[in-house]
């Protein structure tokens, strides 16, 4: 195991791996997920719905004719990911992946795609990595954010990170983006949630917040609706409420 892992610590991929019923996570891991489950007793549901959204999400983009992809804040591999979606439309698809968690690194070890060990804090490290170069930015790529601006707080000016990725792509391009909220949760739960989260490092928005980072970008209808409701049509029916999932997601396609 990488000597950078601190096991002692719960990061967010472990703890989403660890939500979704995968097996790469810690005790620190498991400790902050079941705190938090027991504030918001839905967020392994919240979890699922989010991965399920990203699965519809990179299938509907690869089904535009985009063929090459940026996966920032991929987290540790499991089924439904980007890679699976975006191969059962495009197998000769081109994906990056990035994350800051060493254990995700180890997990990409010897897999044929390129990946980037980066904070999405700083988009500059990630746009000038040379692994990018798997990459022609002057055609249309699909941005992927799902579930990961949530852990940008607002004095580490998330709104700029958007627009720097965002102004890094050709006209053309797609981009993927959930984020959780707490717009349904009850005062006291919050209150509970805020305990469980040092540092505000867990920065959660209500919809509009969310949707205004993309601004000028075309939103792919319904627009911007909980991850449970997007193009859902055939998952099982009926769908969850968003309430329940507490995370909104949204398609914009760059012009």
């Amino acid at each position: 195991m990488d000597s950078r892992i601190d096991t002692t610590q719960a990061h967010p991929a472990r703890r989403y791996n660890y939500w979704l019923g995968g097996a790469h996570h810690f005790a620190a891991d498991r400790a902050s997920g079941d705190a938090i489950e027991a504030a918001m007793p839905t967020i392994r549901l919240m979890a699922t719905e989010n991965r399920r959204f990203l699965g519809r999400a990179a299938r509907f983009v690869a089904e535009q004719g985009v063929r090459q992809f940026l996966d920032i804040g991929t987290g540790i591999p499991a089924p439904g990911g980007t890679g699976e979606a975006v191969r059962a439309v495009a197998p000769s698809a081109r994906i990056v992946y990035v994350d800051n968690d060493p254990l995700v690194t180890d997990t990409f070890a010897g897999l044929p795609d390129a990946y980037v060990e980066a904070d999405l804090r700083s988009p500059r490290d990630i746009l000038d990595h040379p692994a990018l170069g798997a990459l022609d930015l002057g055609r249309p790529v699909g941005l992927m954010l799902a579930a990961v601006l949530h852990f940008v707080r607002d004095d580490e000016d998330p709104a700029g990170i958007v627009q720097a990725l965002l102004s890094a792509l050709a006209p053309g391009s797609y981009v993927v983006a959930s984020h959780a909220t707490w717009e349904y949760v009850p005062a006291a739960a919050v209150a509970q949630l805020q305990a469980n989260n040092p540092g505000g490092r867990f920065a959660p928005r209500d919809g509009a917040a969310f949707a205004a980072w993309f601004d000028g970008l075309s939103l792919v209808p319904p627009g911007l609706v909980s991850v449970a409701h997007w193009h859902a049509g055939d998952e099982t029916q009926p769908r969850p409420s968003a309430q329940d999932v507490g995370c909104n997601g949204l398609v914009a396609l760059v012009r």
